[in-house]
């Protein structure tokens, strides 16, 4: 067999074989199981690696985005979102941090970095879609997907060495560079496939910290009807892989099929609708001091006739506005 043919069966072998979860025998749609179950897929990264690279990442984002400062909101999203990591597989901590964007958006960093758009706050009708959205994100952390993906493409370049000694057209050769190095690392986006496991595992965390999942079903549905009378303000979360009807029954079959029934759920909670209340106030004070033009300066009118003085007010009364005026003697 030719070495470009190895090369081709080798590479085929090493992606399939990352591909897979770290236990073939482990089952994901086992809910009782969540926490003790192995999601996360093959890779060559170490999680202490992946949480290094996430840092970095999450330390230019902090440096570059307007975050939301206020210790309130935050302390509710992150409590949020540390009761659906404690109700997941993810090994590593989670972390989440709001950014000043009227956009519905969230995008997950290697090693459990998250960030929130508050537009995707301010767009939930109630503390479960929100819920749902976070869990979503910790679905992709719990499942390694970055870390996969990296992999995918580390082994890919390794895999095209031999390659490189086979003789091939120019432009293949140029198409082949091109296709390892075309996206940015930081913001590498999910495939479909993964962006489907995320829905299946976090309508799972949903369910087993007591939200209802369909809430997370019915946000796709305000995010489709935001898409139709805005097009263009949706982000990366949904714009890339967008909630279409296919998926949204695909979620709701999972939901019927492998969530046992529960007679509640938790939906929504007063201190949501404080925070998001506080939210809105805190952006609207934002916007409108800085819509507040500073202190200005007018400038007198000047006189009908140039160079003609002032009126003298010998008897002393009040002048008005007019300056002092220094006379010469004679």
């Amino acid at each position: 067999m030719s070495k470009r043919h190895y090369s081709v069966w080798f590479l085929i072998a090493l992606l399939f074989f990352t591909a897979l979860p770290l236990t073939a025998e482990n089952k994901k749609d086992d809910v009782n199981d969540i926490g003790n179950r192995k999601v996360a897929h093959r890779s060559i990264i170490s999680e202490e690696k992946e949480v290094a690279i996430g840092k970095q990442y999450a330390d230019q984002i902090d440096h570059s985005a307007k975050l939301i400062k206020d210790p309130v909101v935050n302390e509710y999203v992150n409590r949020l979102a540390q009761n659906l990591a404690r109700n997941s597989d993810a090994k590593v901590p989670i972390s989440v941090k709001v950014i000043d964007d009227p956009t519905i958006n969230a995008i997950t960093l290697p090693g459990g970095f998250i960030y929130l758009d508050s537009g995707t706050i301010l767009a939930a009708n109630e503390e479960a879609q929100v819920a749902g959205v976070l869990a979503h994100e910790i679905a992709h952390v719990a499942a390694r997907h970055w870390a996969s993906e990296m992999t995918k493409r580390t082994l890919l370049q390794y895999a095209m060495i031999p390659l490189m000694f086979t003789p091939m057209s120019l432009g293949a050769y140029y198409g082949l560079n091109a296709a390892m190095s075309g996206i940015p690392i930081a913001f590498l986006k999910f495939s479909r496939n993964d962006e489907a496991e995320a829905d299946f595992l976090g309508l799972q965390y949903m369910f087993k910290a007591g939200y209802d999942p369909n809430a997370y079903v019915a946000f796709f549905g305000k995010v489709l009807n935001e898409e139709r009378s805005s097009p263009g303000s949706v982000a990366s979360i949904f714009s890339d892989h967008p909630p279409t009807p296919d998926r949204i029954i695909k979620c709701e079959e999972e939901i019927k099929g492998i969530l046992p029934n529960r007679p509640e759920y938790l939906v929504n909670t007063s201190e949501f609708n404080d925070v998001k209340g506080r939210l809105e106030t805190l952006l609207t004070v934002h916007r409108n001091n800085k819509n507040q033009s500073g202190p200005t300066l007018e400038r007198r009118q000047p006189s009908e006739t140039a160079g003609t003085p002032p009126p003298s007010n010998p008897q002393g009364q009040d002048s008005g506005d007019q300056p002092p005026v220094l006379r010469r003697k004679d």
